[in-house]
């Protein structure tokens, strides 16, 4: 890929999503766009590179945007946040609401939804705790076509073997030819939305749970410090944020604090430390 390529799809994608890609990466722009190339019948990501740079035409820089940001899900990835969500978070929740009786998570980068929809059968497997609550699970994402496919609930026989405990899948699945299909009660629990975290968040109200793991590897410094700022903002002091097993807020941001011994779970800095299981 030319250098002067490089260096405007980079900015473009710093300035749209937060991504940022450093020269060692110019594989990963070659193996993700160079399909859409062909998608759109060119010859060669050159002829891409053409449109985009030199015509600057709105609906390739958002294509190119949206290839570049899709990320691979699987159902309850690394496990540990599951386990800490299922183990720590439902029962405090459940006590710690049981006034109001409204239970409010956001997961941010959502993808094709693999995540909320594992939250969403954690929840349904304890139903009968839940009962009178109002639960709302938001799933965002920058990629509108990765949302359709997160809202259809439809799933390839791969994609539910990655992670996906067999007798979960004769639960809540419906064979659909080759393909798995989530059923509807647990696809109305989730509701999807595009969304950009370089956006205000005003609009999405407050959240108890926020998962945003493997997305903060992507920024800069400056953008995790403020996308973290944000998402303190739209939680109360006893609210909790899981980040990716590679993710941090150490020397990013003061407004969180890690959970000792449970990795990824963070609360937040006003928040007196959970007393925990052990095990």
């Amino acid at each position: 890929m030319r250098q002067e390529d490089f260096d405007f799809i980079s900015g473009v994608l710093k300035e749209r999503s937060g991504l940022v890609l450093t020269p060692d990466k110019v594989y990963l722009l070659e193996s993700r766009l160079t399909p859409l190339a062909r998608q759109k019948g060119m010859e060669t990501l050159d002829d891409l590179m053409n449109e985009v740079r030199l015509r600057r035409r709105e609906d390739m820089l958002a294509e190119v945007t949206e290839a570049m940001t899709t990320n691979v899900s699987f159902f309850f990835r690394d496990n540990t946040p599951f386990d800490l969500f299922k183990e720590h978070i439902m029962p405090a929740m459940q006590r710690d609401r049981a006034a109001t009786k409204r239970l409010r998570i956001w997961c941010a980068a959502a993808s094709t939804g693999q995540e909320p929809y594992s939250l969403a059968i954690l929840l349904k497997e304890a139903a009968a705790m839940w009962k009178g609550w109002k639960i709302e699970i938001i799933g965002t994402d920058l990629s509108t076509q990765v949302l359709e496919k997160a809202k259809a609930g439809l799933y390839s026989q791969f994609e539910v073997q990655r992670g996906l405990p067999i007798q979960l899948l004769v639960k809540y699945f419906t064979q659909v030819g080759e393909m798995w299909q989530i059923n509807d009660e647990l696809r109305s629990m989730v509701t999807y939305r595009p969304f950009n975290l370089l956006d205000s968040f005003r609009g999405l109200g407050s959240f108890d749970v926020i998962f945003c793991r493997n997305v903060l590897i992507y920024f800069d410094q400056e953008t995790k410090a403020d996308v973290l700022n944000r998402m303190r903002k739209a939680m109360p002091d006893d609210g909790t944020l899981f980040l990716g097993a590679a993710e941090t807020v150490l020397g990013i941001t003061d407004q969180f604090k890690p959970v000792p011994g449970r990795r990824g779970m963070y609360i937040t800095s006003d928040a007196a430390q959970p007393a925990l299981k052990v095990g």
